[in-house]
């Protein structure tokens, strides 16, 4: 079944905005001879929609109206976990300044904030990440191996266990209780962007775990009023991933 998961990056671009919003205009250039007050209608809908999501404003608002809100991780929380496991968000298989891969921004945050729970609590820490659906074909090294030599290469310190295979959230889940479980090891901070992590506890509770949300990468909220609220395109990619894990969530 999950072998059918190559077709949801496909889905996701078709169906989230800008794809989205280009088959609503699509829709209406179809219409355009036989039904313009509908025709003009969509145009007017899509135009709306394109400035309104390409906003920052709107990526904060709708993280807040549509995910479940988490709290900064507790000192408590952080005594009662077993191990830490930092899901990765993404590899730069193109980086030629260091003649090697290296994870995303999103990834390395992720992965800099495990280690920040790591020096607190000498937790051992596992990494999820393998290649993703849409990973190129000239990606040689797993998510997993990259976030392992950059710990190694920056920080001198070896990640104790590596999941080199998982290709999404529901993978990760599922192959790190397969590692941790047999070393009873199933109480474990979680590691992840916070507008991630709703969909991510939810897998891995199903897959056994206990899990104690540790979000990072908050959104910001709106600081200046005139620039959050003109469309750029960086607004557009940041809604798109908060749209992205509401409809994941409503899926899973």
């Amino acid at each position: 079944m999950n072998e059918l998961g190559v077709f949801k990056p496909l889905l996701t671009m078709l169906v989230l905005p800008p794809g989205g919003l280009l088959l609503i205009l699509g829709l209406a250039f179809a219409l355009a001879r036989k039904h313009r007050r509908w025709a003009w209608t969509l145009v007017a809908t899509a135009s709306v929609l394109l400035w309104v999501l390409s906003c920052n404003a709107a990526d904060y608002w709708l993280n807040q109206w549509l995910l479940p809100r988490y709290p900064v991780v507790s000192a408590t929380d952080l005594q009662q976990a077993q191990a830490i496991v930092v899901l990765g968000g993404g590899v730069n298989n193109h980086a030629p300044e260091y003649g090697e891969p290296v994870l995303s921004g999103s990834s390395l945050a992720r992965l800099q904030y495990a280690l920040h729970l790591k020096r607190q609590t000498a937790l051992p820490m596992l990494f999820a990440g393998g290649k993703g659906w849409t990973a190129s074909a000239n990606q040689t090294s797993s998510e997993a191996e990259v976030a392992a030599a950059t710990v190694q290469r920056d920080a001198g310190i070896q990640i104790e266990w590596l999941d080199t295979t998982s290709r999404d959230t529901r993978e990760s889940a599922d192959t790190s209780f397969e590692m941790l479980a047999p070393l009873d090891k199933k109480r474990i901070l979680l590691v992840t962007n916070e507008w991630h992590m709703a969909r991510s506890v939810k897998q891995f509770e199903r897959a056994g775990f206990t899990v104690i949300p540790a979000p990072m990468g908050f959104k910001q909220p709106p600081q200046t009023p005139l620039f959050d609220y003109l469309p750029s395109a960086g607004g557009l990619g940041a809604t798109q991933l908060i749209l992205k894990e509401w409809l994941g969530l409503l899926l899973t």
